[in-house]
């Protein structure tokens, strides 16, 4: 789960089986009792028909609690300023950065860094599509170190500057789960 309409899509299917949430946050559901096998057969089935995966393992899990630090680092308005991305994952997952590096990568076939970069322009875009900001308030706001950073790194992933895309005014945004 890696936005709100993922939340409340689980959510439905849990109620739908007459369940008890104890705890229903990005990447995780905790029921407050365990259900019968038949239940949770028919749980797994409906949320993987909705696309989910039930993550049973600790490295997918692992995998799952990166990208939740990734979205939560872009879209809060936290000031991140004076530590790096390593610093901040390795600080909120208890775990050495190369270790959690060399796993995305041999799971997801993309650096942690890429994956990064690729959430930060689809932020760029809702961004800009709201108009709301200035381009050097973005990038400010997306931790660049300037406007011309994030420019570069605009027209690498999307193959348009951020005032041509601004410009077009069509929404070319992924959905998160797509990134």
């Amino acid at each position: 789960m890696v936005c709100h309409r993922c939340i409340l899509a689980v959510e439905h299917e849990v109620k739908l089986l007459n369940l008890s949430i104890e705890s229903l946050q990005l990447g995780e559901l905790t029921l407050q009792n365990i259900p019968s096998k038949s239940i949770l057969n028919k749980l797994h089935n409906n949320l993987e028909a909705l696309g989910f995966e039930i993550l049973d393992n600790s490295k997918q899990q692992l995998i799952e609690q990166i990208k939740i630090v990734i979205i939560e680092y872009i879209q809060k308005d936290t000031d991140y300023t004076h530590k790096n991305f390593s610093q901040i994952l390795t600080n909120k997952i208890n775990k050495d950065y190369s270790f959690l590096s060399n796993l995305f990568s041999a799971v997801e076939g993309i650096t942690i860094e890429k994956y990064l970069i690729h959430q930060k322009i689809e932020k760029a875009k809702e961004l800009l599509i709201y108009n709301e900001l200035s381009l050097s308030e973005i990038a400010f706001k997306l931790h660049y170190s300037s406007v011309a950073h994030l420019s570069n790194q605009f027209k690498k992933i999307t193959g348009l500057t951020p005032s041509h895309f601004k410009n077009l005014g069509i929404n070319k945004r992924l959905s998160l789960d797509k990134v």
